[in-house]
């Protein structure tokens, strides 16, 4: 038998699991970019405004820093260089979540030895898993080389591949991972740390020069990604890198996959005390999920420092636009340009913080199929006290990533800190809503639990899409974050936060009532 033996039908397999995920990441990482020519184009309309776009660019290292250097005036240069990096994020994001789970969550919860007692190969897990994580990323690549083919065949194929290349190192990088740690709790957690370095070197390095060619750019795959250069004179062999170093990382994996006992890992984890001090469900569940809860809030942290220090400069960039102008208006309210983008952004957060959400929620999810809900519950302690452990660590989680946004951004603004807690506060009603969402069905109908990752894509969606694309208000209406008050600016107005409290409790009511009426999944 082959080390590679059994990997077409993992492999089907595992697309079968990821039948909702991949294609919702996929189409909403698509949709980010596809929908950006059409806005660019209403934006900056003749070739002059775009050129004096590129040159405030130019001098303006903070917007450098977020969103990274322009090469070209092109519509589809300006494209590249508006979604490039975020939808890099999340391409990187889908690869890694896709290994993990078919790699490592399968040796912890026990189900790849059963499979391995098969006619399987050593190695047909990890080589699945990885062609699962390339079939998301090549799709991505081909939506975008193929819609973007109007602004030049040249370029959308660079951008299209440059995407697919930064999901196949992140995806290598995590196969690496899995291979040296016992938790897919912590090949995440590790996985998403390199991607967020990733983004702070980036940073830094656009921040210092205005054309990527900071070491720092350098040595960051969404440097490489933007030094392609799509639309603005392909950098072709930029391509040689991405390559290479998920060659060399697939190697390394490959490698430490061969050498390893399954469930074993080459840093094991330290053993615990050798008496629990663990008295409740709700300190374990504390327990469990308190490095995400931080993780996410330094991440927010700082990500209110950098959007807050951008807003003194926002006018000067906005300049005399109007159709800008009007789409920070749109997005944060009526109430002129410095409270609009200081909205706008804070919404932006809103709807990053629903991801946090859902993720905890579906923590409680994974402690169910895993089976080691099971232990917990056949003790004194109730289904309804065991969820409301991890709920409450997602719902005041949110609360508490949120409040980190807000000091955040009254840091690097410098002024107003009581209003703008507040508006960051007011967006918790909306994560809550979604949250809510992903109660119901991990609660009532957990074979769709996975559901909840395409609410929360389909609200970031709309709501940072939406107002550039200047869509009806109703379908905008369809997310909670777009009944939310405009605040800072804009008026308090209760009636609408008081009913989206009121649905986010009858959710989780509901989910709540579904797990108590149910058999466990196994």
């Amino acid at each position: 038998m082959t080390t590679l033996a059994g990997t077409g039908v993992l492999l089907r397999f595992a697309l079968r699991r990821d039948r909702l995920m991949i294609p919702v990441w996929v189409a909403v990482s698509a949709l980010m970019v596809l929908s950006m020519p059409g806005t660019l184009k209403s934006l900056y309309a003749t070739r002059a405004e775009r050129a004096d776009l590129l040159a405030q660019l130019e001098t303006n290292s903070s917007f450098r820093s977020l969103i990274g250097p322009l090469f070209g005036d092109s519509l589809g240069a300006l494209t590249a260089w508006r979604v490039g990096v975020f939808v890099g994020a999340l391409a990187a994001t889908t690869a890694l979540l896709v290994v993990v789970r078919h790699t490592r969550e399968e040796e912890e919860t026990g189900r790849q030895e059963l499979v391995s007692a098969g006619m399987v190969g050593r190695r047909a897990a990890l080589t699945s898993a990885l062609l699962a994580s390339g079939v998301a990323s090549g799709a991505l690549g081909l939506l975008v080389a193929g819609g973007l083919a109007g602004q030049g065949v040249s370029g959308a194929l660079a951008f299209g591949l440059g995407l697919a290349g930064v999901g196949a190192v992140f995806a290598t990088l995590a196969a690496v991972v899995v291979q040296l740690t016992e938790s897919a709790r912590l090949a995440r957690g590790l996985t998403a740390s390199v991607l967020g370095l990733a983004y702070v070197l980036r940073a830094a390095g656009d921040a210092a020069t205005h054309d990527g060619s900071s070491v720092l750019t350098w040595v960051s795959p969404l440097g490489w990604l933007e030094n392609l250069r799509p639309f603005a004179g392909e950098r072709w062999w930029v391509l040689g890198l991405f390559a290479g170093a998920a060659a060399v990382q697939g190697v390394l994996a490959y490698v430490l996959a061969g050498r390893r006992d399954v469930g074993m890992s080459f840093l094991p984890a330290r053993p615990g005390p050798a008496v629990g001090k663990l008295g409740t469900a709700g300190a374990l569940a504390w327990r469990l999920q308190r490095g995400g809860v931080f993780g996410w809030g330094l991440g927010f942290l700082l990500a209110g420092v950098v959007f807050g220090g951008l807003t003194d400069g926002v006018a000067d960039l906005v300049g005399d636009n109007e159709r800008t102008r009007e789409i920070f208006e749109r997005m944060g309210g009526q109430s002129g340009l410095t409270d609009a983008f200081l909205a706008s952004m804070i919404g932006i957060m809103g709807l990053v913080a629903a991801l946090y959400v859902v993720s905890s929620v579906l923590r409680l999810h994974a402690e169910e199929t895993s089976g080691r809900a099971e232990p917990v519950l056949a003790s004194a302690v109730g289904r309804v006290r065991w969820a409301a452990g991890h709920l409450l660590i997602a719902f005041g989680g949110a609360v508490f990533i949120m409040l980190l946004a807000g000091v955040g951004f009254a840091v690097g603004y410098g002024q107003r800190p009581g209003a703008i807690l507040a508006a960051c506060l007011v967006q918790v009603v909306g994560v809550w809503v979604i949250g809510g969402v992903a109660v119901l069905l991990a609660g009532a109908v957990p074979r769709f639990a996975m559901a909840s990752w395409g609410v929360a894509g389909a609200a970031l969606l709309v709501g940072w899409v939406g107002p550039a694309l200047d869509v009806p208000q109703l379908v905008l209406d369809l997310s909670p974050f777009g009944h939310l008050p405009k605040l800072p600016g804009g008026s308090m107005t209760w009636g609408p936060v008081g009913l989206l409290l009121l649905l986010a409790g009858v959710l989780v009511a509901g989910g709540l009532l579904g797990l108590r009426r149910r058999d466990l999944s196994t």
